[in-house]
């Protein structure tokens, strides 16, 4: 998905990717991922490796044992688990640190997790489906770095998203949506992810689902997070809805939402 023309003529720039993750997007594209290779880049920088290793020995990942090198990580979680925690917090180190993202930045935690989780129940990609949950509000912190004061008051007292792409729309001519997706196709993202996090406000207010088949899967594993992190009463419903429009067997579906939430729920 090419990046709207019209987003390239806004004031409003879109952080560049750190070279350490650019570096890595080259390594998992490899048909056979080197894990030494990969381990040796992330060690490069040590801050980018603190930070990632303080995230692995987190209890929401239920190590047995602490991890002291990210190639022990590798070991023990392999490369898509270890990468998507790479990209987290590479993600979040191109941001200023701030009060007001602290509930998107978890969010993103928990979404990323929770997709990756139903993916690699279903079978699918769980990196790419790591990465579109983890992306996904991204555009927030885009548009918060470009003008804290003003998108924090209105980051704080939007009812909901779809209505907040309106008064982005009304404000800055762009929304967090497409400053989304504009940002995960500058870091290379795969196109169903791009996909995803360009229609996640859309799909997730019960409109039309994008006309791409290989990224409506991963637009349903977005809805049922959805659900599950902000009313888990309502999943099954969810899920019902997105297996259908998402062209995914329900039962399974039902099953991947469930056992995830199980995980979460435990970590």
């Amino acid at each position: 998905m090419p990046v709207d023309p019209t987003l390239r003529s806004l004031n409003i720039d879109l952080p560049a990717q750190p070279q350490v993750l650019m570096q890595l997007s080259l390594l998992l594209a490899e048909e056979q991922v080197d894990f030494k290779a990969m381990g040796s880049l992330i060690e490069g920088d040590m801050a980018l490796a603190a930070a990632v290793l303080k995230a692995l020995n987190s209890p929401l990942y239920g190590l047995r044992q602490p991890v002291r090198t990210v190639q022990q990580a590798i070991q023990y979680l392999g490369t898509s688990e270890v990468a998507a925690i790479t990209f987290e917090m590479g993600l979040r180190s191109v941001f200023p640190a701030s009060p007001e993202l602290d509930a998107l930045w978890f969010r993103a935690n928990r979404r990323g997790m929770l997709m990756a989780l139903m993916a690699r129940r279903l079978g699918m990609q769980s990196f790419a489906a790591h990465s579109a949950g983890l992306f996904e509000e991204c555009g927030k912190a885009v548009m918060f770095k470009h003008a804290p004061e003003q998108y924090g008051a209105m980051l704080k007292n939007a009812p909901s998203d779809d209505l907040l792409v309106l008064q982005e729309m009304q404000t800055y001519g762009v929304s967090h949506d497409a400053l989304g997706a504009a940002l995960c196709e500058t870091w290379m993202l795969t196109p169903a992810a791009i996909t995803c996090v360009r229609y996640h406000v859309v799909v997730q207010s019960g409109g039309e689902w994008p006309d791409k088949p290989g990224a409506r899967p991963l637009c349903a594993l977005s809805a049922v997070a959805h659900y599950l992190l902000r009313a888990p009463e309502a999943v099954d419903a969810a899920v019902r809805a997105a297996a259908t429009l998402g062209e995914l067997d329900e039962a399974r579906l039902m099953e991947a939402a469930h056992d995830a939430h199980a995980v979460m729920r435990a970590a």
